[in-house]
């Protein structure tokens, strides 16, 4: 078990970021059984709220309709999740989610195209890769990794690693972080 402070119901434990195929989900919920606190997924709650996957938002409504959703979803989950929280990969390129994300915990999940596309084999189902996936990945990553290096506390690399293994290194992080 580790020792930390228990979070309060309007405090996230962590928070999960990275790229498409970085884990988010996985490692989310992991860390989240781990800690024994719930797990949140905001993607997942944007599609159970509207009815339809993130992909058909995309391609309904265009993207800026779907960051607006998910500003939203991000800054009600800020608000009001105790447990773990998972981010899609784009919500951290909002200046409103960056801003929102100072003061939390954020766990940057590193990975490579290598393990990313062996994660999620680049299927159309992601929407910002569905042309070209592996080049779209690649340059998505080199606009996003500022970001994603600005807003965490702590930087995970998952390249070659179980799930396991990066939880094992997230809590010791977390308990290297916390007096």
């Amino acid at each position: 078990m580790v020792s930390s402070e228990v979070p309060t119901p309007s405090r996230p434990a962590a928070v999960v970021v990275g790229p498409p195929g970085a884990g988010k989900t996985t490692v989310g919920e992991a860390l989240a059984a781990r800690l024994g606190v719930p797990f949140h997924d905001v993607d997942a709650a944007i599609e159970q709220a509207q009815g339809r996957s993130i992909s058909d938002i995309f391609v309904d409504d265009g993207e800026p309709v779907f960051r607006d959703l998910e500003r939203e979803a991000v800054a009600r989950a800020l608000a009001q999740e105790g447990g773990v929280v998972s981010l899609g990969g784009g919500a951290v390129m909002d200046p409103l989610t960056e801003a929102a994300l100072a003061g939390h915990t954020v766990v940057f999940l590193d990975v490579s195209i290598a393990d990313a596309s062996k994660r999620i084999g680049f299927d159309r189902s992601r929407p910002l890769l569905s042309v070209n996936p592996r080049a779209t990945w690649v340059a998505m990553m080199n606009h996003r990794r500022p970001t994603y290096e600005r807003v965490a506390t702590i930087r995970v690399d998952t390249a070659g690693r179980t799930p396991a293994e990066v939880v094992d290194d997230v809590i010791a992080q977390l308990d290297g972080s916390r007096p």
